[in-house]
Protein backbone atom coordinates (compact mmCIF):
# COMPACT_ATOMS: atom_id res chain seq x y z
CA UNK A 1 0.00 0.00 0.00
CA UNK A 2 0.73 3.42 -0.30
CA UNK A 3 0.36 6.59 1.01
CA UNK A 4 0.78 10.23 -0.03
CA UNK A 5 0.89 12.07 3.20
CA UNK A 6 1.10 11.77 6.93
CA UNK A 7 0.71 14.50 9.43
CA UNK A 8 2.14 13.52 13.03
CA UNK A 9 0.10 16.60 14.45
CA UNK A 10 -3.16 17.09 12.52
CA UNK A 11 -6.29 18.78 14.22
CA UNK A 12 -8.39 18.79 11.45
CA UNK A 13 -9.46 15.32 10.34
CA UNK A 14 -11.26 14.03 13.54
CA UNK A 15 -11.45 15.04 17.59
CA UNK A 16 -8.58 16.02 19.10
CA UNK A 17 -4.93 16.13 18.25
CA UNK A 18 -4.34 13.26 15.83
CA UNK A 19 -2.20 11.78 13.49
CA UNK A 20 -3.48 11.15 10.35
CA UNK A 21 -2.29 8.93 7.18
CA UNK A 22 -3.98 9.51 3.97
CA UNK A 23 -3.89 6.24 1.80
CA UNK A 24 -3.47 5.91 -1.98
CA UNK A 25 -5.64 4.40 -3.94
CA UNK A 26 -9.74 4.76 -4.58
CA UNK A 27 -12.12 3.92 -7.36
CA UNK A 28 -14.86 5.98 -6.15
CA UNK A 29 -14.04 8.42 -8.16
CA UNK A 30 -16.05 10.84 -6.72
CA UNK A 31 -17.17 14.03 -8.83
CA UNK A 32 -15.71 17.69 -7.28
CA UNK A 33 -13.83 15.06 -4.78
CA UNK A 34 -10.98 17.84 -3.01
CA UNK A 35 -7.97 14.77 -3.00
CA UNK A 36 -8.04 13.59 -6.65
CA UNK A 37 -4.59 12.87 -6.79
CA UNK A 38 -5.10 10.07 -4.15
CA UNK A 39 -7.26 8.00 -6.53
CA UNK A 40 -4.02 6.16 -7.95
CA UNK A 41 -2.97 3.46 -5.87
CA UNK A 42 0.70 4.02 -7.19
CA UNK A 43 0.78 7.53 -6.38
CA UNK A 44 2.59 8.33 -3.21
CA UNK A 45 5.06 6.16 -1.20
CA UNK A 46 5.38 2.99 0.26
CA UNK A 47 3.72 2.56 3.43
CA UNK A 48 6.48 0.54 5.04
CA UNK A 49 7.77 -1.03 8.56
CA UNK A 50 9.55 2.49 9.38
CA UNK A 51 6.79 4.58 8.81
CA UNK A 52 4.81 2.38 10.82
CA UNK A 53 6.84 2.55 13.41
CA UNK A 54 6.65 6.33 13.50
CA UNK A 55 2.99 6.57 13.61
CA UNK A 56 3.32 4.41 16.78
CA UNK A 57 6.09 6.12 18.44
CA UNK A 58 3.87 9.95 17.31
CA UNK A 59 1.12 8.38 18.67
CA UNK A 60 2.85 7.11 22.79
CA UNK A 61 4.92 10.58 22.35
CA UNK A 62 3.80 12.34 25.71
CA UNK A 63 5.35 15.66 24.63
CA UNK A 64 2.16 16.08 22.30
CA UNK A 65 -0.54 14.04 23.37
CA UNK A 66 -3.10 12.84 20.57
CA UNK A 67 -6.23 11.09 21.07
CA UNK A 68 -6.00 8.41 18.28
CA UNK A 69 -4.94 7.78 14.51
CA UNK A 70 -7.02 9.05 11.65
CA UNK A 71 -6.62 7.19 8.19
CA UNK A 72 -8.23 9.30 4.74
CA UNK A 73 -7.51 8.96 1.39
CA UNK A 74 -8.08 7.60 -1.07
CA UNK A 75 -10.12 5.01 0.58
CA UNK A 76 -8.62 2.92 3.69
CA UNK A 77 -11.41 0.61 2.99
CA UNK A 78 -10.69 -0.03 -0.62
CA UNK A 79 -9.73 -4.15 -0.06
CA UNK A 80 -6.05 -3.56 -1.81
CA UNK A 81 -5.38 -1.07 1.92
CA UNK A 82 -7.29 -3.26 4.42
CA UNK A 83 -4.20 -5.66 3.28
CA UNK A 84 -1.71 -3.33 5.06
CA UNK A 85 -4.17 -1.53 7.04
CA UNK A 86 -6.03 -4.28 8.68
CA UNK A 87 -2.69 -5.45 10.63
CA UNK A 88 -1.76 -2.27 11.10
CA UNK A 89 -4.94 -1.07 13.05
CA UNK A 90 -5.09 -4.52 15.22
CA UNK A 91 -1.10 -2.95 16.32
CA UNK A 92 -2.57 -0.08 17.24
CA UNK A 93 -5.15 -0.99 19.24
CA UNK A 94 -3.08 -3.82 21.08
CA UNK A 95 0.00 -1.23 21.90
CA UNK A 96 -2.03 2.16 22.02
CA UNK A 97 -5.71 0.48 23.42
CA UNK A 98 -6.24 4.63 24.90
CA UNK A 99 -6.28 5.97 21.52
CA UNK A 100 -9.32 5.88 18.70
CA UNK A 101 -9.10 5.42 14.97
CA UNK A 102 -11.00 7.22 12.61
CA UNK A 103 -11.85 6.31 9.01
CA UNK A 104 -13.18 7.98 5.84
CA UNK A 105 -14.68 5.94 3.11
CA UNK A 106 -16.66 6.18 0.30
CA UNK A 107 -18.40 2.91 0.66
CA UNK A 108 -21.25 2.87 2.93
CA UNK A 109 -21.43 0.54 5.79
CA UNK A 110 -23.89 -1.85 4.10
CA UNK A 111 -21.79 -1.92 0.84
CA UNK A 112 -18.84 -3.33 3.37
CA UNK A 113 -17.84 -7.25 2.20
CA UNK A 114 -16.97 -9.79 4.61
CA UNK A 115 -13.12 -9.14 4.25
CA UNK A 116 -13.75 -5.18 4.37
CA UNK A 117 -15.55 -5.50 7.79
CA UNK A 118 -12.99 -7.32 9.52
CA UNK A 119 -11.75 -3.30 10.27
CA UNK A 120 -14.78 -2.51 12.17
CA UNK A 121 -14.19 -3.96 15.13
CA UNK A 122 -10.34 -1.34 15.60
CA UNK A 123 -12.66 1.69 14.01
CA UNK A 124 -13.68 3.87 16.66
CA UNK A 125 -15.38 6.62 14.20
CA UNK A 126 -16.58 5.80 10.88
CA UNK A 127 -17.79 8.73 8.14
CA UNK A 128 -19.26 6.65 5.05
CA UNK A 129 -20.63 7.40 1.77
CA UNK A 130 -19.15 8.91 -1.64
CA UNK A 131 -19.16 12.48 -1.65
CA UNK A 132 -21.84 14.43 -3.62
CA UNK A 133 -21.01 17.25 -4.92
CA UNK A 134 -25.17 18.13 -5.07
CA UNK A 135 -25.09 17.55 -1.29
CA UNK A 136 -21.93 19.41 -0.34
CA UNK A 137 -22.54 21.44 2.40
CA UNK A 138 -19.47 23.09 4.29
CA UNK A 139 -21.52 23.57 7.51
CA UNK A 140 -21.57 19.73 8.16
CA UNK A 141 -19.03 18.33 10.75
CA UNK A 142 -16.84 15.71 9.64
CA UNK A 143 -18.15 15.11 6.42
CA UNK A 144 -18.57 16.90 2.72
CA UNK A 145 -21.75 16.32 1.96
CA UNK A 146 -25.54 15.52 3.56
CA UNK A 147 -25.47 11.63 2.50
CA UNK A 148 -22.33 10.68 4.29
CA UNK A 149 -22.85 9.06 7.70
CA UNK A 150 -21.13 9.61 10.65
CA UNK A 151 -20.89 6.10 12.83
CA UNK A 152 -19.72 6.40 16.09
CA UNK A 153 -19.03 2.57 17.39
CA UNK A 154 -19.19 1.11 20.68
CA UNK A 155 -16.39 -1.41 21.57
CA UNK A 156 -17.08 -4.89 20.51
CA UNK A 157 -20.59 -3.89 18.79
CA UNK A 158 -19.33 -5.94 15.53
Amino acid sequence: MNYLQYYPVDIVNGEGTRCTLFVSGCTHACKGCYNRKSWSFGAGVLFDHAMEEQIIKDLKDTRIKRQGLTLSGGDPLHPRNVETLLPFVQRVKSECPDKDIWVWTGYTLGELDDYQRQMLPYIDVLIDGKFIQEQADPSLVWRGSANQIVHRFKSNEF
